[in-house]
């Protein structure tokens, strides 16, 4: 049957003709009473079957939307894509304001009265925030929604910025900072639930990678634009630039943002369905009106007891740990020292992370889904999970050589040439692969959880992050950059190679 696209864009076939032969096999087996189609299929109405067929042009679907157009499953294409645009943007706010002043230490230092190493704690601080507040976020949002969550969050954060621009004291920048980092969090953390909610599995690695991409962009990408500003009107218009962000990003969620928390089953004393256009007027009525428990704030811990879980993300933190925030954290510090860079000279090396990033992400979202619809083609049924994995492996082993050439090259340059630069593009590359497969793995593991997955995952990554800038100087000042290369391949072979190839052997049985 084809889908009445008048009034309603539905989701785009890339394989039509093999859709329609599809769906005549389904409705062929429906009729014939063939116990070979799903059972979620085989269980809807006629009605619900039809509108399925008008919205989406098949019902070979994963998760079934319910028949209702307040199911986000069901939304037009430019609104599910519009709404992933402002979530991922929101999200890399969060380490685009953590990353925003690297390229402005000297000059903060100066300012602040402050030695280098002191300053540099004002990111470090902001990283740690950034990986604890999820957990605080995710309940509530849980309860009242994302869409007014978001709202708060740029509020405040707006507020925070102000604050950091007009502070006459590191302790005052310190608390701005602070407060900052709380309040534009939740996006960071509860991303993965709003792609989850959204998008079906078919496309969910791409739709997750945009999330995943735009988080780590905002690590290279703020001191490539923050180093012109530093240079030219001053830090402290760092802050103020930051400011008019999250008040542009505010006025784009009143008028484009959509709700995407949506209840499935009915809530006794609750509502049936989620009015989007309800709660678009009212921000603190709640969605799911269960009370909120002390064990809802802590259950993202629970996952680190799922292997299916607790691998692919440590396995990704690690891998983060070195491929982003090493070769961010070491740039900014080595490179005016050795090279006699100024900050805008510094910026323009994260050029390099930002090119890795985006090629990366070609594999690790879009070719992931094709490589997994491929499979499904070819098996007549939906892959396992681990099937995903075999890309993860081609993230791992550009990490290594990205990380061995920036490394060996670093260490051997006495001037500035660009194969260091090479080394960070292709770990950054590795990094993004690894991102948006395990991530997009643990989500495909367990589907009802991602909220809390995004929020166990940014908590993981962000404290290890936080826990690395302490003793990379050490490892470096102890055994050299050559040294240091046995150092990073052993903690990625121990943490994220051998744990990975365990994943995909035992992932199976494990879920």
């Amino acid at each position: 049957m084809k889908p009445q696209t008048e009034h309603f864009e539905g989701e785009k076939q890339e394989h039509p003709h093999s859709t329609h032969q599809e769906n005549q096999d389904l409705e062929n087996a429906l009729v014939q009473g063939n116990h070979d189609v799903p059972e979620e299929i085989a269980l809807l109405t006629p009605e619900h079957r039809e509108y399925l067929l008008q919205r989406h042009g098949t019902l070979n679907l994963e998760p079934i939307p319910d028949m209702t157009d307040a199911d986000p499953y069901n939304w037009p294409r430019w609104k599910k894509t519009s709404n992933l645009i402002l979530v991922s943007f929101h999200g890399m706010m969060g380490t685009f304001t953590a990353a925003s002043i690297q390229s402005a230490f000297v000059p903060m230092s100066e300012d602040l009265g402050v030695s280098l190493q002191r300053t540099s704690y004002l990111v470090s601080l902001f990283i740690a925030i950034l990986g604890g507040a999820p957990l605080f976020w995710r309940p509530l949002s849980n309860r009242y929604g994302r869409r007014p969550i978001f709202l708060i969050s740029l509020v405040c954060s707006l507020v925070g910025n102000v604050g950091c621009a007009k502070s006459p004291t590191y302790a005052t920048m310190g608390l701005c900072r602070a407060i900052t980092a709380f309040f534009i969090s939740p996006a960071i953390g509860i991303g993965s639930a709003v792609v989850a909610e959204t998008f079906f599995k078919k496309d969910r690695a791409r739709c997750m990678g945009v999330w995943t991409l735009m988080a780590t962009l905002g690590v290279p990408v703020a001191p490539l634009i923050f180093g012109f500003v530093t240079l030219r009107v001053g830090y402290r218009w760092i802050f103020w630039i930051l400011a008019i962000t999250n008040g542009v990003q505010l006025l784009l969620y009143i008028f484009l943002g959509s709700e995407t928390l949506y209840m499935r089953k009915p809530t006794p004393g609750g509502p049936q369905q989620t009015n989007p256009r309800h709660h678009r007027l009212s921000i603190l009525k709640p969605i799911d009106p269960t009370p909120l428990r002390l064990y809802d704030f802590l259950s993202p811990f629970t996952l680190a007891l799922r292997p299916c879980i607790m691998i692919p993300v440590a396995a990704y933190a690690m891998v983060f740990l070195f491929a982003s925030v090493f070769v961010s954290i070491e740039i900014p510090q080595v490179y005016p020292e050795k090279f006699n860079f100024n900050a805008q000279q510094v910026g323009l090396q994260f050029i390099s992370m930002i090119v890795g990033s985006v090629l990366g992400e070609q594999i690790g979202g879009y070719a992931s889904d094709q490589w997994m619809w491929q499979r499904q083609r070819r098996i007549h049924q939906m892959p396992a999970p681990e099937y995903r994995l075999w890309l993860g492996y081609i993230g791992l082993a550009l990490t290594c050589c990205g990380m061995v050439v920036f490394l060996v090259q670093l260490g051997n340059s006495d001037t500035w040439n660009v194969t260091p630069l090479v080394g960070a593009a292709i770990a950054a590359a590795g990094n993004q692969i690894v991102t948006t497969v395990n991530v997009t793995y643990a989500v495909d593991c367990y589907r009802e959880d991602a909220a809390s997955i995004g929020v166990f995952v940014t908590f993981v990554r962000q404290i290890w992050g936080f826990v690395g800038p302490f003793w990379f100087p050490q490892m470096l000042e102890s055994v050299g950059y050559n040294g240091s290369v046995g150092v990073v391949l052993g903690l990625i072979m121990g943490v994220s190679v051998i744990p990975t190839i365990l994943l995909h052997w035992k992932g199976r049985a494990w879920r």
